[in-house]
């Protein structure tokens, strides 16, 4: 039996109602790293989706953020993001989501991505379309820079290693913010993602995060009429260092080439 995007909404939202419960109380937080925080409600909300897919698709692989890998059937595989956000949850900022995606033979299918503090539901299927709260989506119809705003990330990496080619990104972030309206970075790679395919950011680049981050919303940028690549412009983008460029289609040349220019 296949998943349904109903199947992924349904597991979406009960994790949601754990998040709002928990949020601005008094919960377990540890540190995966220096900077890299894991709470009690990470692993509530991976353990309740986790044991969904396995009481109803028994076999499949899944891969999660907190459990990593369990092996299974590789046509089917399943992205967790049981928390994306964990440092806005744990510091009480309300923007954070729960992603789950899923990909049949290497491709992603269907992807849901859920903001329990504002109840949106941003959602998508191959080749179907992409929608929020059952409304469509598009991306932008920006094609100037300086008409756009961008968001992207950091990876707690660079905390740890500095010099390293993931800080190359703030002089990304510093060469896009004086061409654009303004760069943001907010904190879910997922809701960024998401945003931009509802047409409220107008792109997306961050040069290394996770399968688990990205698996869904980067199919609704997609099916929301966007384009998504690696940074360098190869359209197999999920596969490490998971370094995407995601954009409204006529901006998305312009910014990879920035992207792309030489270091200083």
């Amino acid at each position: 039996m296949l998943p349904t995007l109903n199947d992924l909404k349904t597991m979406a939202y009960e994790a949601g109602k754990i998040q709002r419960a928990a949020y601005e109380q008094p919960i377990l937080i540890k540190h995966k790293g220096d900077v890299d925080l894991v709470t009690e409600v990470d692993f509530r909300c991976e353990s309740l989706v986790i044991q969904n897919i396995q009481s109803r698709f028994s076999g499949h692989s899944i891969v999660a953020e907190e459990s990593g890998l369990t092996s299974g059937d590789q046509q089917h595989t399943w992205y967790i993001d049981p928390l994306d956000g964990t440092i806005n949850y744990a510091h009480g900022v309300p923007f954070f989501s729960i992603s789950i995606a899923y990909a049949y033979q290497g491709h992603l299918q269907l992807g849901v991505v859920y903001d329990p503090m504002r109840d949106e539901c941003f959602s998508a299927e191959a080749g179907k379309g992409a929608w929020v709260n059952d409304r469509p989506m598009r991306v932008s119809t920006k094609n100037q820079l300086k008409e756009s705003l961008l968001v992207t990330g950091f990876s707690t990496v660079i905390h740890h290693q500095p010099g390293n080619s993931i800080s190359d990104n703030f002089t990304n972030f510093e060469r896009l913010m004086m061409l654009t309206q303004g760069v943001r970075r907010l904190g879910s790679a997922a809701l960024d993602l998401a945003y931009v395919a509802a047409g409220r950011l107008d792109a997306y680049w961050d040069l290394g995060v996770k399968a688990w981050d990205v698996a869904a919303g980067a199919l609704m940028v997609e099916e929301a009429g966007g384009k998504v690549t690696t940074v360098e412009g190869d359209v197999d983008y999920m596969k490490p260092p998971y370094a995407l460029l995601a954009a409204a289609p006529d901006l998305h040349q312009t910014i990879m080439d920035v992207i792309n220019q030489p270091k200083a």
